[in-house]
C-alpha cells in the first residue's frame, strides 16, 4: 500500500516533447506497428463501451401504432350475454371486462376484481371490486353492474348461452365494492365464468337486451373503446374503430388505433388482406393458411381444445359392441396422415376425449418404431382370428350359425358428417384406411343444419364423425355422462357406464385441483378401456398477423377471441432505456 501511495505521488504524465522524441526515433515499421496498435485500441475500446451500453439497455414498448384486422361475419349482438357469432365474441372480448380475465398462460387472474376469497366448502365465493371503476362513458361501475349483469344471463326469456353457467348461483350485493356468490353445491370451474363481460346497468336497463341500441353501439369498461363505426345504406356493420380506454385497469393499451373490418366469407377475409385493407386475419382454412404461408406471410396458430372423433352408435350398428372391430378400426385410421393431408400440419393428433390445454390432458407418445404396413397386417390378423374373411368386393364377412340358419353379416358401417371440406375429406381418408383391412365404409354428409336437426338429434347414424368444443374440464360430463344420451344432451356415443357417472360427478363438484386431475385421469382410462368412439384430432385455430406486431403468443385458446386475452400488452413501436429507468 506505501508503495502503490509512494508511486501516485512521483507519477507525472509524460511531456509532449518527450513524446515526440520518443516517437521519431521509432522506424517506419515500428511507426506503423504503433498507429496499427493505436487503432485496434480505439475500436476495442468503442466496441467495450457499447457492449456495456448494451448490457444495461433493454427494449421496452411504446404508446402508438396501429392494426387492421378482417373478420368473418356481421356484429348484432355485442354483449356478453347474447353473443353467439365470431365477430360478436371478438368485439366483447375487446369492449368488455370481467371480474376475472384469462392470462397468457391460461391462468385466471384479477380484472376489475381487487381480491377475491372461497369458502372453505366451495360453495360461495365473495368478489371485492376494484375502488374507481369506469365504463367508457364515464360512469362509475359497481357491484350493481355485476349483478344485473348475472341476474340478465340467467333470465329464462333472453335465453342466453351463459344460463347455464349461472343457473343455481345466488349473486348478492353486500355494499357498493362487494358481491358474493352462492353456490349449490362446488363447482370446479366456477372461476372461468366470472370472466363474464360486466354490462352497464344505465345503459341496458329497462329495455329489451335483443332491442336495445348497446348491441351495435356498446359501452364496456375493457382494454379499447369505440371511436367511429361505418355502416351499409341498410344498416349492415363494415367496420369499427376502437381506440384505448385511458382507464382500463389493467393499464391503458399501447396500440392507439385498432380497425376491424367485416366480411360475408373466408374468400372476401382473404383478398382484404392480399390487397391491403387488413394486416390481420383469423379462423382461415389450413388450405388457405398454407397458401400465404408459402407467399411469406407470418403465420401463427395454436391448438384449439376440440375433440374430433369417430362417435359409435352400439344402439344402431351392433358392431361396434365387438373391441376386436372397434380397436381394429382405430389401429387402421392413419391420424398422421389427416393431420398432414388435410390440415397441413395444423392440428395435433389425439387419442383421448380430454382436449389438449385441459388440466387433465395427458399427452401421448406414437409408437414410432412400427411401420404402417405392420401395423395393417396385425389387424387384419386380429380379424382374422375373429373369424372375418373376404367376402364381396374384397370386404370382410363373418359366417355364425343361429338357430341352425348360418347368418352372414358383412363388416360394414356408414360416416355421418357435416359437408363441411375438412370433414368430408376427413371422412374420406379414413374410409380409404379402412378398405385397405377389408371394413366397407360409407360416407354420408349433411349440410350442417340438417345434420344437427335429423341426424344427430334423433341419434340416426351408425358412426357420427363431430366434434366436440369443450371449454372446461367439466363440460366433459355433457358428452359422457349416461344421462346426456338424449338430445340436448351431447353424449352422441350413447355411452353407458356407471364408474364414469360417478367419476364425472366427483369431478366436477372436486374443487382440489390434484384430485381433480386424478380422477379426470381415471376417466380417460375408462373411455380408452371402452373404446365407444375413435379420437381423431384437434384442430389449430390460425391466425395471419401483421409482421410488425409484436404480442405474447397465446397458447391456450379456448374460443378464438381468446386471442385477445392480452390485447393491452400488444404493441408495434419499441424504444430502448436503461434498465434502471425501466
Amino acid at each position: 500500500m506505501k508503495n502503490l501511495s509512494s508511486f501516485l505521488r512521483n507519477f507525472k504524465l509524460p511531456r509532449k516533447s518527450e513524446i515526440n522524441i520518443a516517437f521519431y526515433s521509432f522506424s517506419k515499421k515500428e511507426r506503423i506497428i504503433f498507429f496499427g496498435l493505436v487503432v485496434v485500441l480505439f475500436l476495442s475500446t468503442l466496441a467495450i463501451l457499447q457492449s456495456i451500453n448494451q448490457s444495461f439497455m433493454v427494449s421496452v414498448p411504446l404508446r402508438g401504432g396501429e392494426i387492421s384486422e378482417g373478420i368473418i361475419g356481421t356484429p348484432r349482438f355485442i354483449n356478453p350475454i347474447l353473443a353467439t357469432s365470431s365477430a360478436d365474441q371478438d368485439m366483447v372480448a375487446l369492449i368488455y371486462s370481467g371480474l376475472m380475465r384469462k392470462s397468457v398462460d391460461g391462468e385466471l387472474i384479477p380484472d376489475l376484481a381487487e381480491k377475491y376469497e372461497v369458502s372453505k366448502d366451495g360453495l360461495a365465493y365473495s368478489f371485492t371490486l376494484i375502488d374507481n371503476l369506469y365504463f367508457h362513458d364515464g360512469k362509475t361501475l359497481t357491484a350493481d353492474d355485476v349483478i344485473f349483469t348475472i341476474n340478465k344471463a340467467k333470465d329464462s326469456i333472453i335465453k342466453s348461452l351463459q344460463k347455464v353457467n349461472w343457473e343455481g348461483v345466488n349473486a348478492e350485493k353486500i355494499d357498493e365494492r362487494t358481491v358474493k356468490f352462492t353456490l349449490k353445491q362446488p363447482y370446479s370451474s366456477f372461476l372461468d365464468n366470472t370472466t363474464l363481460g360486466i354490462m352497464p346497468m344505465h345503459l341496458w336497463d329497462g329495455t329489451p337486451v335483443e332491442l336495445n341500441d348497446v348491441n351495435t353501439n356498446p359501452i364496456g369498461s375493457g382494454p379499447y373503446m369505440i371511436k367511429g363505426v361505418s355502416k351499409q345504406s341498410t344498416g349492415i356493420i363494415d367496420s369499427y374503430e376502437l381506440v384505448p380506454f385511458k382507464k382500463f385497469i389493467l393499464g391503458e393499451p399501447y396500440l392507439t388505433n385498432i380497425s376491424l373490418y367485416f366480411y360475408p366469407n373466408e374468400d372476401e377475409l382473404v383478398k382484404a388482406l392480399e390487397n391491403g385493407t387488413v394486416d390481420e386475419i383469423s379462423s382461415i382454412t389450413p388450405l388457405n393458411a398454407e397458401n400465404l404461408k408459402e407467399r411469406n406471410y407470418q403465420i401463427d396458430s395454436s391448438v384449439l381444445p376440440r375433440v374430433f372423433g369417430l362417435f359409435f352408435n352400439q344402439n344402431v350398428n351392433q358392431l361396434f359392441t365387438d373391441k376386436i372391430i372397434t380397436n381394429a378400426i382405430n389401429q387402421a385410421i392413419d391420424k398422421n396422415k389427416i393431420i398432414r393431408d388435410v390440415f397441413y400440419g395444423y392440428g395435433l393428433v389425439i387419442d383421448s376425449p380430454i382436449p389438449p390445454n385441459i388440466i387433465a390432458e395427458k399427452q401421448t407418445t406414437a409408437d414410432t418404431n412400427t411401420t404402417r404396413e405392420e401395423i395393417l397386417q396385425k389387424v387384419q390378423n386380429n380379424l382374422a382370428k375373429d373369424g372375418w374373411k373376404k367376402g364381396v368386393g374384397g370386404f370382410l364377412e363373418k359366417t355364425v350359425t343361429k338357430n341352425k340358419k348360418k347368418i352372414t353379416t358383412q363388416l360394414a358401417f356408414s360416416i355421418s358428417t357435416s359437408n363441411a371440406p375438412e370433414l368430408t375429406k376427413t371422412a374420406e381418408l379414413i374410409q380409404q384406411d379402412l378398405a385397405e383391412v377389408g371394413i366397407k365404409v360409407d360416407v354420408r354428409t349433411f349440410e350442417i343444419g340438417n345434420l344437427n336437426q335429423n341426424v344427430i338429434r334423433p341419434r340416426k347414424y351408425d358412426a357420427l364423425l363431430f366434434g366436440e368444443i369443450i371449454n372446461h374440464e367439466s363440460d366433459l360430463f355433457a358428452f359422457w355422462h349416461s344421462t346426456q344420451r338424449k338430445d340436448p344432451g351431447l353424449n352422441v356415443a350413447m355411452y353407458t357406464n356407471a364408474k364414469v357417472d360417478k367419476i364425472l360427478e366427483e369431478a366436477s363438484t372436486t374443487i382440489d385441483e390434484q384430485t381433480r386431475i386424478k380422477k379426470y385421469a381415471l376417466f380417460e382410462n375408462e373411455i380408452k378401456k371402452d373404446l365407444p368412439a375413435i379420437f381423431l384430432y384437434s384442430p389449430n385455430f390460425i391466425y395471419v398477423m401483421s409482421k410488425d406486431l409484436n404480442r405474447t403468443r397465446v397458447e391456450y385458446i379456448i374460443s378464438p377471441s381468446d386471442r385477445y386475452f392480452n390485447i393491452y400488452l400488444w404493441y408495434t413501436q419499441t424504444d430502448n432505456v436503461w434498465k434502471i429507468f425501466y
